[in-house]
């Protein structure tokens, strides 16, 4: 799965198909890209619940650009 939103500035995957993530123990990659800072990325683990994820994603939607 792969989502970017319709600004292009999040993107959020889940790399099951992805052997180099597999390798890693990344399962999803969460890629930010403000228009005033410095771009980031956030990687969950093989063991990170679904619902943590989605909890953070949450977090990131709810917080307003600065």
């Amino acid at each position: 799965m792969h989502c970017t939103s319709p600004d292009g500035r999040v993107y959020v995957g889940w790399l099951p198909e992805d052997p180099g993530a597999w390798q890693r123990g990344i399962v999803w990659r969460i890629q930010v890209r403000p228009a005033d800072a410095e771009p980031w990325t956030q990687e969950f683990g093989v063991h990170t619940p679904s619902e943590a994820v989605a909890g953070f994603l949450a977090a990131l939607i709810a917080t307003p650009a600065s």
